[in-house]
């Protein structure tokens, strides 16, 4: 059996937490070492939690420990291209949540350091992992459905991010949409060649902050498949996280994830209980198997299932999305890249 690879983590908020519970607990090859935080009370914290030896507010001691092999960027969205540039720097293998940055440029100078520096580079869409859509995609490459013709993700959550995070996420289409633009290429296999968005805003505090929170988006394929994505900030009735596919031989259809099974049937009504409330609970086993992929491509020496260029592509149809809904015509994503 090989040495387990060992990671340090930077970054020891409520995702980076997530990710140190899954990896002293459920990744197996796995081992780690320090975790990093500015605040390092929450770093402390953290490595307490879950065992870890090593805890503190400077990430440069994890990227000079010659015994840790690998990185997990969990930190803020404005530092990840930096880190992932230092880290390349120090022949780290390397985890990042997405997005990598905002700009195109920052990104394309961490993605040229990365591959310089010959090392690995997943990037956190952990939805591809989800054994439901991994399912789906499974029905496409199969021909289960016959050629793919039309898609539509609903993807709302149950309330809004805290303002003060909405004024520095790049906005909905950059911290909530990107999901759903990776999931849309992933399960087509094909790429996006325009988009189309509608999008208002409800909420009186997120529009003062300059952004939406409840748009249609309207994608066409490179093979043709047309797509649709229905966004909404505040679903009162939990995390909803829907998807058809429709093709020619056949449809696949993914539903709620609910706590339980039962349906209670009375005289007056017929009803269960609410869908998982959010996606630390509906992506429960993604964030397992996204980690457990990387571990094993690290160890295995093959390449990672998502890469920097699939952290890439869903910024550029974001950019896409705001010049869309700013100029209230089609986008092409040529005019992003070109």
């Amino acid at each position: 059996m090989p040495a387990p690879l060992t990671i340090g983590l930077i970054g020891a908020g409520r995702i980076g937490r997530v990710h140190a519970a899954n990896l002293a607990t459920r990744v197996p090859g796995a081992r780690l070492l320090a975790v990093a935080d500015v605040n390092e009370a929450a770093a402390r914290s953290c490595a307490e939690a879950y065992g870890i030896p090593g805890a503190t507010a400077d990430y440069h001691s994890i990227l000079d420990d010659p015994a840790i092999q690998a990185v997990l960027i969990c930190s803020a969205t404005d530092t990840h291209a930096q880190l992932i540039e230092e880290a390349a720097a120090a022949d780290k293998q390397i985890f990042c949540e997405k997005p990598i940055a905002l700009d195109l440029p920052t990104i394309d100078r961490a993605l040229a350091v990365v591959e310089r520096a010959g090392v690995q580079l997943q990037i956190g869409f952990n939805r591809r992992f989800d054994p439901n859509f991994r399912r789906a995609r499974q029905a496409v490459e199969r021909g289960e459905i016959g050629q793919p013709q039309l898609l539509h993700i609903i993807s709302r959550d149950p309330a809004p991010p805290p303002i003060d995070y909405v004024r520095v996420s790049g906005g909905m289409f950059m911290d909530m949409t990107i999901h759903d633009f990776d999931l849309a290429r992933f399960l087509i296999g094909s790429e996006v060649e325009e988009l189309y968005v509608r999008a208002t805003t409800q909420d009186p505090a997120i529009a003062d902050a300059g952004d939406v929170d409840t748009a249609v988006l309207v994608l066409s394929f490179a093979n043709g498949v047309i797509g649709t994505i229905d966004n909404s900030r505040r679903a009162v009735y939990g995390y909803d996280q829907r998807v058809e596919l429709f093709g020619s031989a056949g449809a696949v259809m993914i539903g709620n994830n609910y706590p339980n099974s039962a349906v209670i049937s009375t005289a007056e009504s017929v009803r269960r209980d609410l869908p998982l409330n959010f996606f630390m609970e509906r992506y429960t086993e993604s964030f397992v198997a996204e980690l457990q992929a990387f571990v094993e491509a690290v160890i295995d020496d093959r390449p990672v299932p998502v890469s920097g260029l699939d952290g890439r592509v869903p910024v550029v149809m974001g950019l896409a999305a705001r010049r869309s809904h700013a100029e209230g015509r089609p986008v092409r994503l040529s005019e992003i890249v070109g």
